[in-house]
């Protein structure tokens, strides 16, 4: 019990206690030397409102607790993009019977880099102690987020002390970096000057009599298409699904080199046009797998599921630009799991002798090389020198300073 009050005690100001304690000594001494019904009933009051605080600081916001929900849009917060918000929603319960004027909810948001945000409210609870708090967070970037313990402060109703609490209420989401839809890319079309004579557009590619799955009837299907065992299963017209001739596979090399970015939109740019591609060649069922060349150099193999592509994006989510050494030398550790005959995708903010070593080692291992530039969104525009270059080696070059300029870049529009 003597740590209870002790605790109690701790949560009043030091110069608030000195003076309440006085207080009940005065009168305590009143009550001795002189005596009457005044000053037992002034010592009684004193005494009241000591318990009182005591009891206040025993039980209330030491012993609170929450609950917490997180809402994006439509309701999904595990599909929240990066810009996008979240809506959150506490639910307290403070334990006790005495009336508490208001408390101060502080919340604390940390990211998976360090940063941080401060949210504080206030709330007035009901007479069973129940409160709900609602905020929405700030535009959110790629990342893991997770809440801190909860801060929660009250006075008692004479403004006297202040007591404190804290606990934990579960609370962890992730934010997928920015992606932009991308109708075509001129790599695979046909009889494209820069994409190479063994390329055939993604959209003309024949089927093959292997089955593949099934799907719903798209009108106009023949006949000979309908898969009948399904349809009668399933009580709706289902057609079979063929597989399509192979095209060849792709690797995204995403270049996280510290060194290489000067701002951190910058990094965002490419992360976010590595995503882009990966929805794009699920879409489109190509095999395509990522490389990030980040603190450490993680390698996924080209797929076409959907559930590898967010293998992909998950990993996308948390890194931070800090690989260190040349390309070359982080590409030399993975080198065996590069497919033959691939194309070889380099993301990087780079040019010059780094970025064309890299080609040239992709060349030598049997794939065909590309290069998207990444520029700086607030710097100048690019340059086509650059881009120069790389045709004049017969390497593909994009140029991309904005993710929404992406799709019109891979289209050849720009």
């Amino acid at each position: 019990m003597r740590r209870h009050l002790s605790a109690a005690a701790a949560a009043i100001q030091p110069a608030k206690l000195a003076g309440i304690l006085a207080v009940w000594g005065i009168t305590l001494l009143y009550v001795l030397f002189q005596g009457g019904k005044t000053s037992f009933m002034l010592f009684i009051m004193v005494s009241l409102l000591i318990i009182y605080l005591i009891v206040g600081g025993l039980g209330g916001v030491r012993r609170s607790k929450g609950i917490r929900n997180l809402y994006a849009e439509q309701d999904r917060p595990d599909l929240l993009y990066a810009g996008g918000n979240l809506r959150v929603q506490l639910n307290i319960s403070i334990p006790g019977f005495l009336p508490l004027p208001y408390v101060v909810v502080r919340e604390i948001l940390k990211r998976h880099n360090g940063e941080s945000w401060i949210f504080e409210e206030s709330l007035v609870p009901s007479f069973r102690g129940q409160g709900e708090l609602r905020f929405q967070t700030p535009a959110l970037e790629r990342g893991s987020y997770t809440f801190a313990e909860t801060d929660i402060i009250c006075e008692d109703i004479f403004g006297l002390t202040q007591h404190k609490g804290r606990f934990l209420a579960q609370g962890q989401f992730r934010v997928l970096p920015r992606a932009v839809f991308i109708p075509r890319w001129q790599l695979y079309e046909r009889n494209s000057r820069l994409a190479g004579p063994q390329v055939s557009r993604v959209q003309s590619r024949r089927e093959t009599t292997q089955i593949n799955g099934v799907r719903d009837y798209v009108y106009g299907d023949r006949l000979t298409r309908i898969h009948w065992n399904a349809t009668a299963k399933t009580g709706s017209w289902k057609s079979k699904e063929f597989e399509h001739e192979s095209i060849p596979k792709t690797m995204i090399v995403l270049d996280g080199s510290t060194q290489a970015y000067t701002s951190s939109n910058t990094f965002e740019l490419a992360v976010s046009t590595a995503a882009s591609l990966l929805g794009y060649g699920i879409r489109e069922r190509i095999g395509i797998g990522l490389c990030c060349l980040d603190k450490n150099t993680k390698l996924f193999s080209p797929a076409e599921s959907g559930a590898e592509r967010q293998k992909m994006i998950q990993y996308l989510i948390d890194i931070n630009g800090e690989g260190r050494g040349t390309l070359v030398s982080r590409l030399e550790k993975v080198h065996r799991m590069f497919p033959k005959g691939s194309y070889f995708v380099l993301i990087s903010p780079q040019s010059g002798q780094p970025v064309l070593d890299t080609l040239r080692w992709a060349e030598n291992r049997g794939m065909t090389p590309s290069h998207i530039h990444v520029l700086n969104p607030a710097g100048v525009r690019r340059s086509d020198d650059w881009k120069n270059v790389l045709t004049s080696r017969g390497v593909t070059g994009y140029g991309v300073s904005s993710l929404q300029e992406l799709p019109a870049v891979l289209g050849g529009e720009n």
